[in-house]
């Protein structure tokens, strides 16, 4: 009898079996999706009155630790592509967290610099991202929380190097 084969035309073994009957909610993906909406609900649980999402949060400390940068590299410090960055930035400015000026060293380029207001709603919203954060792992044990943080940077410098 001919075993089952997958649209790739690849025997399907066992594990595809059971990876297709298989409980939803206890695959990966649907385990991350659920963690960063349980976490981008504690984050605007607690800076929901800052009017900021954790992806603003990220470019303004960002910038805070690096200083100013232009868009391209505060792109990929934060992870996010080009198009969105523009977008974060736009609201960001009208909102006076930041400013885009011409770089000193190249004339055509803009670099993005942390406001005075910028400044002040970063020091208001870290105790609180802090403790969104915190909140996140709560459920594991300290060993865990620092082996659990470990094991997402591996993974995902992992597909860092695969996309290089």
């Amino acid at each position: 009898m001919a075993r089952p084969r997958t649209a790739a035309g690849r025997v399907r073994s066992d594990e595809d079996a059971l990876w297709r009957s298989g409980d939803v909610s206890l695959r990966p993906g649907f385990l991350i999706r659920r963690l960063h909406q349980i976490h981008t609900g504690l984050f605007l649980e607690a800076c929901g009155d800052e009017n900021i999402t954790p992806v603003m949060y990220s470019v303004l400390s960002c910038l805070s630790q690096h200083g100013p940068l232009d868009q391209t590299t505060l792109a990929k410090e934060v992870a996010i592509d080009k198009t969105n960055m523009t977008d974060i930035l736009k609201r960001l400015m009208n909102r006076g967290y930041v400013i885009r000026e011409i770089a000193d060293t190249d004339r055509r380029m803009r670099v993005t610099s942390l406001t005075k207001a910028g400044e002040a709603v970063l020091k208001r919203t870290d105790p609180l991202a802090r403790d969104a954060h915190r909140k996140t792992l709560d459920a594991l044990s300290p060993q865990d929380r620092i082996r659990f943080t470990e094991m997402m940077m591996t993974i995902v410098q992992a597909a860092e190097t695969d996309a290089a």
